[in-house]
């Protein structure tokens, strides 16, 4: 096969692609074609989209003028979904906002999340500061984030009480309220970016903004501070805007270590492709704006900096990881074996290195093999994926990490809600087993049977990815448009290869 990307040869969203004109009539008559639209008809394409578009009248139609909407443009309506999701993910939460858990309210009503305990655990409520007044297991630009939400709440619950105009309540509920603020403008940055990344498929954007797993997570934590910051990365990445990418990679590698395997991923497709210059840009800048946010804490702070890195090496399974449920299924006998307070289950921290190191491997085989160089969101996906399955932390909240990546790796409703609803599972059977059978809870086996379930749904999802990485032909980004590479690739986008494994030898573009 060429390493020149082609699609095929007429694009999915042509006429010819749309509904049947005149069906069981014979041929139509000769009259002129509509021009094609210069971007994918998602009620075309995709079933589940078909289906939903039932209920305002059906697909789109063959001769319906598409891209010249004045206002709600592609982009608008995707940023009012995100917002009619965000407003019911805050109906959801809002009895847990103002801090009265009595009666286990937390798991009862599903609105458990983590601002509101640490609000006074932190000492957020007296004005301590992150990192130098408390010790917070974050790294530090998600407890920036904490610490400007508390800013925020102070500011605003000393005006209406000095101003008696503004409604007031309390401090605990102020600060959670400023919380989803700030979280709720990550998710349209999110939406946003996605948009962005999907070239001629806008309406894939959609699949972020109306996600379960963004239903149900958006405030459980600050995870989608990392989240916007990496997806805005991969677009400045796209954009050619290299240092720009490296510095908002940088940034959220300084509020989740994630975004690390993103610049993996960057290195195995620049490899392939003879541009590891463009990701030693990239890479020497996020170092910089990580080492630059990082520093003043770690200075000042040390103790409080440290906190997150040996709380992640004596932290043991958590509940939601296949380890925890293979540990208490041994009874307690498999790997460390029962652990004192605070003691670092080494056993587990390696045999979770060795599995990420391997599946790091597999992926840069993926993708100097692949018999075309494969999208950088596919195998980003494949691999933070890869990470969740396989170490020893997997709390729900982390899917957000894997949404925007998994709607541009495949971004197919079908297999992504099937995926998503798995999650959703895994987070109402949590909050039930925390509640106790005895108290109209959940035994630990239908927890267990959520979490298996999850991820089962996870690697169909990774499986069904590398099927389209093996067989481009398969791919629904490359075959939605002709001449398609990857719209996320940036100086990858047509790259010709450089470096490619053939059967078991590596060759380089001068040896073929």
């Amino acid at each position: 096969m060429s390493t020149t990307p082609s699609g095929p040869t007429a694009p999915a969203d042509q006429p010819g692609g749309g509904p049947e004109a005149f069906p069981g009539h014979g041929a139509p008559p000769q009259v002129a074609a509509p021009p094609p639209p210069d971007r994918v008809v998602p009620t075309w394409t995709d079933p589940v989209a078909a289906q939903a578009s039932e209920a305002v009248g059906g697909p789109w139609g063959r001769h319906a003028v598409t891209g010249r909407a004045l206002f709600w443009t592609p982009l608008r309506v995707c940023l009012l979904f995100t917002v009619l999701v965000l407003t019911l993910a805050w109906v959801k939460q809002e009895p847990c906002a103002d801090g009265n858990w009595t009666g286990s309210k937390q798991y009862t009503h599903f609105c458990y999340n983590d601002a509101v305990p640490l609000f006074g655990l932190h000492g957020l409520d007296t004005g301590d500061v992150p990192y130098l007044d408390s010790l917070v297991e974050y790294p530090v630009l998600t407890g920036g984030l904490m610490q400007l939400a508390a800013v925020l709440a102070r500011s605003y619950d000393g005006l209406a009480a000095g101003s008696g105009l503004l409604p007031d309540g309390v401090p605990v509920q102020t600060f959670y309220v400023v919380t989803c603020l700030l979280l709720s403008g990550l998710a349209l940055l999110v939406t946003r970016a996605v948009l962005a990344l999907s070239g001629r498929r806008p309406w894939d954007a959609a699949m972020v903004a109306l996600s379960p797993v963004l239903l149900v997570h958006a405030f459980t934590n600050w995870d989608l501070l990392a989240v916007a910051l990496t997806t805005l990365g991969l677009w400045a990445w796209a954009r050619h805007r290299l240092v720009l990418a490296g510095v908002l990679l940088g940034l959220g590698v300084a509020a989740k270590l994630y975004p690390v395997i993103v610049l993996g991923v960057l290195f195995a497709l620049c490899l392939r492709a003879g541009r590891l210059g463009a990701w030693l840009r990239t890479a020497c800048a996020a170092g910089v704006a990580w080492l630059v946010v990082n520093a003043p804490v770690a200075v000042l702070g040390t103790e409080g900096w440290l906190r997150f890195f040996t709380l992640s090496d004596t932290r043991p399974a958590n509940p939601e990881s296949i380890w925890a449920m293979l540990i208490d299924l041994s009874g307690d006998t498999f790997l460390d074996g029962p652990l004192a307070e605070g003691e670092s289950p080494s056993q587990l921290n390696a045999v979770v290195a060795v599995l990420l190191l391997l599946c790091a491997a597999g992926v840069l085989w993926l993708a100097l093999a692949a018999p075309l160089r494969p999208r950088v969101p596919q195998l980003a996906f494949l691999l933070v994926a890869a990470f969740l399955l396989l170490n020893k932390v997997y709390s729900p909240q982390y899917a957000l990490w894997l949404v925007p990546l998994a709607v541009l790796a495949r971004p197919a409703w079908r297999s992504l809600l099937l995926w998503q609803v798995t999650e959703a599972l895994v987070w109402a059977l949590t909050m039930l087993y925390y509640l106790g059978a005895d108290d109209r809870g959940v035994d630990v086996e239908w927890f267990y049977t959520a979490v298996v379930l999850r991820d089962v749904a996870l690697v169909v999802l990774m499986a069904l990815v590398v099927r389209d990485v093996r067989d481009p032909d398969g791919d629904r980004v490359r075959t939605s448009w002709p001449a398609v590479d990857d719209p996320a690739g940036g100086v990858l986008d047509g790259a010709p290869d450089r470096v490619r494994l053939t059967g078991t030898r590596l060759r380089s573009a001068a040896q073929r």
